[in-house]
């Protein structure tokens, strides 16, 4: 394998330091951000749940008001 393509003339060490120092800003990124979106989506079932449990409710009583609507609209 040629070594002369790694040195690149006398500039490779500042292109593959700029290679390397991107890739791993990048990678801290990708880290942060999947880090924060566990966190986010934890959060969002959490409130999905409890959410949902107080839908139930007001469904509930939205059903119990129908009826009670139509068994008076009949008489």
């Amino acid at each position: 394998m040629n070594f002369e393509i790694f040195v690149m003339n006398g500039f490779g060490i500042y292109v593959w330091s700029s290679f390397a120092f991107t890739f791993l800003v990048c990678l801290f990124l990708f880290l942060r951000t999947k880090k924060t979106l566990k966190k986010l989506e934890k959060e969002f079932v959490k409130e999905a749940h409890n959410l949902s449990e107080d839908r139930l409710k007001e469904v509930k009583k939205q059903k119990i008001a129908k009826e009670i609507l139509i068994s008076h609209s009949r008489s």
